[in-house]
């Protein structure tokens, strides 16, 4: 069995998190017992959820343990296999860690996955036709639940959840906006991602302002909201909600360093009657099949065109995740393993 390069939470952030967090260690690689599958890691998905697992606090999942690698999504070759259903070869998507190598219990559902990558690439199955992908569907349709010409909000619109969510909305026949920051990534939001505007927050200071450019971006006003950012960015897109508008609450990257976010006008949740409603896409396994199928069509016949920010090799996963929650990747951040 190979030896195997693995990146572990060393230590908790206290505050700000950072390079120092992180320990690069080498390990033996566990010999397959029957039903194990060993995969070598083709590509490493790095999420901003990963920051709120850092934290040893209540939450909807378990913190990440101390000494462990980081828990992450990942893609891959089946090297060697003891089950029936996989073979050497094989293509898989699985939640292997921040690691190049991983034992998979193959019955165990939801850890492994085969995939084709005829007509997707695979570093796609962690992005577009994979769990953001799926994050994106679900908010969408089954929060949201858009009708045909109502306008349609999502912040981080550059990024893996946002564009997806984009093309979902267009698909059906909504004013797709986008929020993101700076000129590249809006042109990227309009140009092919085909959002009919993207609004920069970059050029505007607070919540009032990034509203009256909202306010020109959406001249009927909002009827969905799929918020990933939470503070000024969330309180200028309500200043533009309409009657039962919906918000699907999906991020919060505003405050993943702890400290509060303030909501500055509640008030509006009752005299606008809006639906807020937070989740977490996991918990939800039932609707992958019909969103990643659509997803994939999407991505297929080239209506979603995700981009991507490539780090190399796993050293680099720990400085490529610190920037990413501060903006600095172009679509969906992945750490190239092989």
């Amino acid at each position: 069995m190979p030896r195997n390069k693995q990146i572990v939470l060393d230590n908790r952030p206290q505050g700000e998190a950072t390079a120092s967090n992180f320990k690069l260690v080498e390990a033996d690689t566990p010999p397959l017992n029957d039903g194990q599958v060993l995969v070598r890691h083709h590509y490493l998905s790095l999420d901003p959820y990963m920051r709120g697992r850092m934290n040893d606090a209540r939450s909807y999942a378990a913190p990440q343990a101390l000494g462990e690698p980081m828990i992450g999504g990942t893609v891959g070759e089946v090297v060697e296999s003891r089950h029936p259903r996989f073979a050497a070869g094989d293509k898989v998507v699985g939640m292997g860690g921040w690691q190049e190598y991983s034992v998979a219990d193959a019955e165990q559902p939801g850890m492994l996955r085969k995939v084709d990558t005829t007509h997707v690439p695979l570093s796609h199955y962690l992005g577009a036709v994979g769990m953001p992908g799926v994050t994106a569907w679900y908010g969408l349709v089954k929060i949201i639940a858009p009708q045909a010409g109502q306008t349609v909000v999502v912040s981080a619109a550059s990024g893996a959840v946002g564009s997806a969510l984009g093309a979902l909305a267009k698909a059906r026949g909504c004013r797709a906006v986008g929020i993101a920051g700076g000129p590249d990534k809006c042109r990227y939001v309009t140009d092919e991602l085909g959002f009919d505007a993207c609004v920069d927050y970059k050029e505007h200071k607070d919540a009032g302002s990034l509203s009256k450019a909202l306010k020109q971006a959406c001249p009927q006003g909002v009827d969905g909201y799929f918020e990933n950012v939470g503070g000024m960015v969330m309180d200028a897109v309500l200043l533009r909600a309409n009657a039962f508008a919906r918000v699907a609450l999906c991020g919060m990257i505003a405050g993943y360093d702890g400290q509060p976010i303030p909501l500055s006008y509640p008030q509006l949740i009752l005299t606008n009657r809006l639906r807020i409603e937070g989740f977490i896409v996991s918990e939800h396994m039932e609707v992958w099949p019909e969103a990643l199928r659509e997803l994939g069509t999407l991505v297929g016949s080239g209506k979603l065109r995700p981009r991507e920010s490539m780090a190399d090799g796993l050293a680099a996963a720990p400085e490529a995740f610190l920037g990413m929650l501060k903006g600095r990747n172009f679509g969906k951040q992945l750490v190239k393993l092989v």
